[in-house]
């Protein structure tokens, strides 16, 4: 229900539930070990603006569109993912 309500409201008929022929985002991850890493700063934002960065541990992958994009907290190089549009094309989610 968290993923297959707001999809069927928003007209996204073929995301919302793992199934044969839907497009997913998923993370892989060992519950016994999952929880938030220590966070740290970094400076990477235009003219050298800083912001915080915590990554999670116990993560073994994430899968967008059926293809890894992290492992381990790692890129793999892929970039499956696209901007969706609504309807009349007016803002993005």
């Amino acid at each position: 229900m968290l993923t297959f309500d707001p999809a069927r409201t928003w007209g996204l008929r073929d995301r919302g539930l793992v199934q044969e022929g839907f497009i997913a985002d998923l993370v892989v991850f060992d519950p016994q070990t999952v929880g938030p890493g220590m966070a740290h700063g970094v400076a990477d934002l235009p003219a050298g603006a800083k912001r915080l960065v915590q990554k999670g541990t116990g993560i073994l992958a994430t899968v967008v569109n059926g293809e890894v994009l992290l492992r381990e907290g790692e890129h793999t190089g892929a970039l499956p993912g696209k901007l969706l549009r609504n309807r009349s094309g007016v803002g993005t989610w």
